[in-house]
């Protein structure tokens, strides 16, 4: 048997997430029906980054273990054959057979954009979030710069968490503008469930003046959920890439 390594991009409008469910199709099962059909084995993935409904990726990484004989490389061209039009895997290569993508350090990066304009474009509708508002880049830069570092995040996870700690480190978070389009991009070495999204809209807050930004270092200290913003909707955010340490 050997572990294969997978680079996958998709368009996550059309599924309920990445993880299996039981009501809805989703991007691993779609990834297992392809590859089982392609090497004549049962096949299950491994995901590093259960994306939500509606989120995108540029770069999620999964591996699966095989007996195929097909050559490591070659497999991203062949199962890509077999994948909707919104489902592309970007590379594929063979990794040590301990090999796990939620266990090895790493960094994620994701972005969430903003198009900030006065009305919406119809070819943006669906990897950005509109918002006609005009929004402080000062103050939202200032605010997603004291996320930076280790902090407990508490206040940026869902209730409904299932993680160990909510200790996270934060390499950097940006707030940047080019024409009608603000993007946060933010990395780190690991992320809560939906937080990029509350932060998201915690910032956009922020920008509309409704909270000062020095609120940042408060919202972090109160380690309530209820301290923080709203969460920012999904087709806002794409996943950018893993880098693995």
């Amino acid at each position: 048997m050997r572990r294969i390594k997978l680079v996958v991009a998709y368009d996550g409008t059309g599924y309920h997430g990445w993880q299996l469910q039981p009501n809805g199709l989703t991007i691993e099962e779609v990834l297992n029906t392809a590859l089982t059909k392609l090497l004549g084995e049962e096949i299950r993935v491994i995901g590093a980054s259960r994306t939500d409904a509606g989120v995108h990726s540029l770069g999620n990484v999964a591996v699966f273990d095989t007996a195929t004989r097909i050559p490591p490389e070659k497999i991203s061209y062949a199962v890509n054959q077999g994948l909707p039009a919104d489902i592309v895997v970007q590379d594929s290569r063979e990794v040590p057979p301990d090999w796990h993508p939620r266990h090895c350090d790493s960094r994620k990066t994701y972005e969430y954009r903003i198009l900030n304009r006065t009305f919406p474009l119809p070819t943006r509708r669906l990897d950005t979030y509109f918002l006609h508002y005009v929004l402080d880049l000062g103050a939202m830069q200032a605010a997603a710069a004291i996320l930076e570092g280790t902090h407990d995040f508490k206040s940026f996870c869902s209730v409904n968490t299932e993680a160990k700690t909510t200790v996270r480190t934060i390499c950097f978070c940006t707030v940047t503008r080019n024409e009608e389009m603000i993007t946060i991009r933010i990395c780190g070495d690991g992320f809560l469930y939906n937080m990029v999204r509350i932060i998201a809209g915690t910032l956009i807050e922020i920008g509309m003046g409704r909270r000062r930004p020095e609120e940042m270092a408060r919202i972090l200290e109160a380690k309530d959920r209820g301290a923080a913003g709203p969460t920012a909707p999904a087709h806002g955010l794409t996943m950018m890439g893993i880098e693995y340490l």
